[in-house]
């Protein structure tokens, strides 16, 4: 028996699944996890040495790489101080400046830990500040676990959504209402129907979680719209999406400005850190000044805020993004090709550090698109490239993630383990 498999057969014991979050169990894609013991750069290490090039950088935050050494002496320092305090810190003032400085839509930002907690309490402020109930969220989004975005479309298009999770009750599941990405008539029926319902309309601008799959400006144009004709607060979960695919997230690179936007990944640079905000009026109505209650023990952590104000100021250096989107091309138009000369059916797509891989002829648009996906093909070459040392994510249904570590040469390996696995596809 392997290292691995002994150790996840030692964890199942004790932990749920043998896991401490479902998709790294890889019940989509078969076989045994790989428990990661170090990690450097683009690489990781599993627990029998095995090197690995890394796609997924902790699902999005290791933009700078693992343990960039600038970002492990900020770190470092202030380790040296204290781990919590419970208390304010000046370095949670300056990494809320940093924020508001780069996100033009946040005029006010609350620390938080996880993106969870970002997008549930965002929603809850948008509840309280319209005096509504009702959401609307798009089916393949993922905004975190909170009870009201475990939904999914229900049977009619004007129907609530029904629970994706056992514990959820209906009577939450009510107040969601579940649209197609994308579709902007379901969108306007809806507002014509709820209009003076909907609290919040909550969006992953490109969204990562049912892979990668970016919104129309068409789409988020009249998202928009329909939130301004109707009072509605419009959010942005750039918790995957933000600082990964421009320097102002996708806000920046559509040219829309949300009313609350979530952050995450990222802004904590490996640490357990998220935050959202907004505009002042909105933000005014949280505690202590309004009567919307949030609060968390290790919010504003200094730890984490040293990690992520130290990457956010790194990724503002010349030429980051421009050299982040152009590996990021480089290494899905090489994986295209490959598939090409394999004559293997694959689409890919990046923006910015972000990446998608269809094994289907044309990149999709929608939920309903990506299930049409060929799953069985995806996981034997995501198994015949773990077997030459690249990890791309455990699942065809979430996107990956290129960090500026990602060098020429490590792309081009990438490429070359590819092309074997593609025509092992074809034989």
């Amino acid at each position: 028996m392997s290292k691995n498999q002994a150790l996840f057969e030692r964890a199942q014991r004790t932990i749920p699944g043998g896991v401490n979050s479902p998709v790294r169990a890889f019940r989509s894609v078969g076989g045994t996890p790989r428990f990661i013991e170090r990690a450097a750069g683009p690489y990781f290490w599993d627990a029998e040495d095995k090197r690995y090039i890394d796609y997924i950088g902790s699902w999005g935050p290791m933009i700078l790489g693992h343990v960039h050494p600038e970002v492990l002496d900020a770190v470092q320092r202030v380790l040296a101080n204290g781990f919590s305090f419970g208390a304010p810190t000046e370095a949670e003032i300056e990494i809320a400046e940093e924020i508001c400085k780069l996100v033009p839509s946040i005029e006010q930002v609350r620390m938080v830990s996880s993106g969870t907690e970002a997008t549930m309490s965002a929603l809850r402020l948008a509840r309280g500040f319209t005096n509504r109930s009702r959401i609307i969220k798009f089916e393949g989004c993922y905004h975190g676990h909170a009870d009201s975005l475990l939904v999914k479309a229900g049977s009619g298009l004007l129907t609530f959504g029904n629970p994706t999770s056992a514990g959820v009750p209906a009577d939450i599941a009510k107040h969601t209402t579940v649209l197609e990405y994308n579709n902007v008539e379901q969108l306007n029926e809806a507002f014509a129907a709820f209009g003076s319902e909907i609290a919040s309309v909550i969006v992953e601008p490109v969204a990562g979680n049912m892979n990668l799959v970016r919104a129309t400006p068409e789409f988020l144009n009249a998202l928009r719209e329909r939130c301004d004709e109707h009072g509605a607060v419009l959010i942005f979960d750039e918790v995957m999406c933000g600082f990964r695919v421009a320097l102002g997230g996708a806000q920046e690179v559509y040219g829309i400005k949300p009313d609350l936007t979530c952050l995450g990944k990222v802004i904590g640079g490996g640490m357990p850190a998220a935050a959202f905000g907004g505009r002042r009026d909105i933000m005014a109505h949280l505690a202590p000044l309004g009567g919307v209650y949030q609060a968390g023990t290790l919010s504003g952590n200094p730890i984490a805020v040293a990690a992520g104000l130290k990457t956010l100021q790194l990724i503002q250096r010349p030429g980051f993004y421009d050299n982040l989107a152009k590996q990021t091309r480089k290494l899905v138009d090489g994986l295209a090709a490959a598939a090409r000369d394999a004559k293997v059916p694959f689409s890919a797509d990046s923006i910015g550090g972000m990446f998608g891989l269809y094994f289907m002829d044309q990149v999709p648009g929608s939920f309903a698109q990506i299930q049409q996906g060929d799953t069985k093909r995806f996981n034997a070459f995501f198994h015949a490239m773990l077997d030459a040392g690249v990890y791309f994510a455990p699942s065809a249904f979430e996107a990956g993630f290129v960090s500026s570590a990602h060098d020429d040469a490590v792309i081009d390996a990438t490429i070359d383990a590819a092309r074997g696995a593609f025509a092992s596809l074809a034989a």
